[in-house]
């Protein structure tokens, strides 16, 4: 009866034995196996290395083809494979690395296109230099504030006291004479915040890709504020959510100089004229720039500029008072005036940018709304101090 062996190692030996009994006439039996088994070692180590380096070859020839011929897609038509796509793409390429029980090759037709920088070839086949510096529409620039006192408060509104009558009944008393009374009041007065916001919509993923166009977009918004603040702290009329600005509450210009055809720089005068004899000294004027550089050219008999030299750094002053230059001041107006002593700024909130996703949708589309807003009051406390009026016709 012939033994079955269900285990392979058993097997094995009962066949090395047989090769061994069929093989003692032809020398030693060890040394046969041994002979062979090394010749069967060897020739599988080239057949591995023959395959590895076939393998090489492909995935080289792939690189090779995707530098030479590959293109961006065309995402609006058919899109042109290149040879190394194709090559790579191929499931006799796959066949082939999976089998390495033997050398071989294999063909395979590759569609020819000729290369060209065209739509329907390569393409561009170079990438654009991207320019960091973003192009930003014109600022107006804003100076109005830095004339002013600024208060921090905590508070909805700010309360501050104002002199409506003054002492004047001193007289020169004789002995034993009674002496005059004077009388003085004070009146107690408030100024409420406004709020002055807006905001604009940006997808979660662009915020996120860019940190550059996040910090632009909170530059853009906060410089918003600040210029409908500048129209405000001078235009401003009081009523509704608008502040009460420094026009509406100033004084008329009156001249009390009364020069025969007057330049711009002698209204100038005239009007810190006005502010001196109120007893109120002037400490700045606010004019619009076109204004300004009308006055910056003016030129004297011998034909030289009156405030210096073209190619010369002149400070914008006027008498010794600085000149604040801004578009919100109407062209051919001013503004003279004391106004460390005229007005005072209240600031509630600073200038804040904030992003919420939870407006309308946002939070299912990935958007964001990103909202500037401050809010701060206004307070006029003397208009006398702010002298108002218009430059003569040319």
């Amino acid at each position: 009866m012939t033994a079955q062996f269900r285990n392979p190692g058993a097997r094995a030996i009962i066949s090395a034995r047989q090769h061994l009994i069929e093989t003692k006439d032809a020398g030693d039996p060890f040394e046969i196996l041994a002979k062979k088994f090394g010749q069967h070692i060897d020739e599988t180590v080239k057949r591995f290395e023959r395959v590895e380096q076939v393998a090489k070859d492909a995935h080289d020839m792939v690189d090779d083809l995707d530098r030479k011929a590959s293109r961006p897609g065309n995402p609006f038509g058919h899109v042109q494979k290149t040879w190394g796509a194709q090559f790579a793409a191929n499931p006799q390429l796959k066949q082939f690395e999976e089998d390495r029980s033997r050398p071989g090759r294999f063909r395979m037709e590759i569609e020819q296109k000729d290369i060209t920088t065209g739509a329907a070839s390569g393409g561009s086949l170079s990438t654009p230099t991207r320019d960091p510096q973003v192009t930003l529409l014109t600022r107006q620039q804003l100076t109005v504030r830095s004339l002013l006192p600024v208060v921090q408060i905590s508070s909805n509104s700010a309360e501050y006291i104002v002199q409506t009558q003054r002492p004047t009944g001193a007289d020169i008393v004789a002995e034993g004479a009674l002496k005059p009374k004077s009388d003085m009041a004070l009146e107690a007065r408030s100024a409420n915040t406004q709020v002055i916001a807006h905001w604009i919509a940006a997808s979660r993923q662009v915020l996120s890709d860019s940190p550059q166009l996040r910090d632009l977009i909170d530059t853009e918004l906060r410089f918003g504020l600040r210029e409908k603040e500048e129209d405000q702290l001078l235009n401003g009329d009081g009523t509704g959510g608008n502040l009460t600005g420094l026009i509406p509450n100033a004084t008329a210009f009156v001249d009390s100089l009364g020069i025969t055809g007057p330049t711009l720089i002698d209204t100038i005068a005239a009007a810190i004229l006005q502010n001196a004899t109120a007893n109120l000294p002037a400490d700045g004027i606010i004019v619009h720039p076109t204004d300004w550089m009308r006055m910056r050219t003016l030129k004297d008999a011998d034909g030289k500029y009156i405030l210096g030299n073209p190619g010369d750094t002149v400070e914008p002053r006027l008498f010794g008072l600085p000149v604040v230059e801004t578009a919100s001041m109407t062209q051919g107006a001013f503004l003279v005036g004391a106004f460390r002593r005229a007005a005072t700024i209240y600031d509630r909130w600073q200038p804040v940018v904030m992003v919420s996703t939870e407006h309308a949708d946002f939070f299912t589309r990935n958007l964001v709304a990103i909202l500037a807003e401050e809010r701060l009051a206004m307070a006029i406390k003397d208009p006398l101090a702010l002298t108002y009026g218009s430059f003569a016709a040319a």
